[in-house]
C-alpha cells in the first residue's frame, strides 16, 4: 500500500509554509499527499496581506471525497481561522478512525493572526479531544490554557500535561521560542515524558513553515506505520535538517523557508 497523509490546512501564496509545506514535507518523507484547502492567504516572506475562509460545505466537500476514495493513513490539521470551519473539520472527520496530528496554528511567523479569538474554545472542545498528538509551541500552548508561556522544562512538562488533561492523547510541547542555546521538545502523555528531543539554536531567519513542517512530517511517519515516539523523533532530525540548509535557499527577504528537499537536491 503507498502511504497516504491528509493535510487541512490553509494555503501559503509564498510556499514556504501551510498546505505547501505540508504536501512538500510528505513527499520528502516518501507519502503522498492530500490536502484539504481551509483558507487561502495573501502572504509572503514579509507579511499575510489578507486571509479568505473557504466555505464550509467546500471544506466539508473536500475530506468527504478525500475519504472517500483514497485510503488515509494519517491526518495532519493545521489552519482553521473560524469556529465554524473548526467544527466542519472535527465533523468530517468522524468517520476516519486513524491517528491525527493537530498544529494549533494561531499566528504567522510575521506575527499576522490566523485563528479568530472566539475559535480557541471551540478548537479546544471539538478537536483537543481527536488529536493523537498535538503541538503547540510555547505561545500556542500558553494562550489554550490560559496561562503564562513556560519558561522552563519543567514549566513546559506542566503544561503539556494540563492539555493532554483537556484531551489530547499526547503533546509534543516545542521549545523553539524559548530562550538559550538549545531548544528542547517535550512529547508528554498522561503519565510520563516520553521523549526529549533537544538541538542546537540555529542562527537563522529562514524558519518560516518550521510548525508546519514538524506536524505534516510526524503525520508522514505515522501514515507510514511508525509509532508515534519513532514518528516524532523522524520529525524532529528531518526538520533540523531543513533548518540547517535554509540559508541554502534565497526567498523573499523576511523570514525565508526552510529546506523541505535538502536531502534531494544537489
Amino acid at each position: 500500500m503507498t502511504p497516504i497523509a491528509l493535510t487541512i490546512a490553509g494555503s501559503d501564496s509564498g510556499g514556504g509554509a501551510g498546505i505547501q509545506a505540508d504536501l512538500k514535507a510528505f513527499s520528502a518523507l516518501g507519502v503522498y499527499g492530500a490536502s484539504v484547502i481551509t483558507a487561502v492567504t495573501a502572504q509572503n516572506t514579509r507579511a499575510v496581506t489578507a486571509v479568505e475562509g473557504i466555505s464550509t460545505e467546500v471544506i466539508a466537500a473536500q475530506i468527504a471525497a478525500v475519504l472517500d476514495d483514497l485510503a488515509v493513513s494519517a491526518v495532519k490539521i493545521g489552519m482553521l481561522a473560524t469556529p465554524e470551519i473548526i467544527e466542519t473539520v472535527a465533523r468530517g472527520l468522524e468517520p476516519f478512525d486513524g491517528p491525527v496530528v493537530l498544529d494549533p496554528v494561531m499566528v504567522a511567523k510575521s506575527g499576522d493572526a490566523l485563528l479568530e479569538e472566539d475559535a480557541v474554545e471551540t478548537l479546544k472542545a471539538a478537536l483537543l479531544p481527536r488529536a493523537t498528538v498535538l503541538t503547540p509551541n510555547l505561545p500556542e500552548a500558553a494562550r489554550l490554557l490560559g496561562q503564562s508561556e513556560a519558561s522552563t522544562v519543567d514549566e513546559m512538562r506542566a503544561q503539556g500535561r494540563a492539555l493532554v488533561r483537556l484531551g489530547a492523547e499526547t503533546v509534543l510541547m516545542k521549545g523553539g521560542h524559548g530562550a538559550g542555546d538549545v531548544c528542547t521538545d517535550l512529547l508528554v502523555d498522561a503519565e510520563k515524558v516520553r521523549a526529549e528531543l533537544t538541538a542546537p539554536r540555529l542562527d537563522t531567519q529562514n524558519t518560516h513553515g518550521t510548525g508546519c513542517t514538524l506536524s505534516s512530517s510526524i503525520a508522514a511517519g505515522l501514515a507510514k506505520g511508525l509509532k508515534l515516539t519513532d514518528a516524532v523523533t523522524e520529525a524532529h532530525s528531518y526538520l533540523q535538517g531543513a533548518i540547517r540548509a535554509a540559508d541554502d535557499l534565497t526567498i523573499g527577504s523576511g523570514h525565508g523557508p526552510v529546506h523541505h528537499f535538502y536531502e534531494a537536491w544537489s
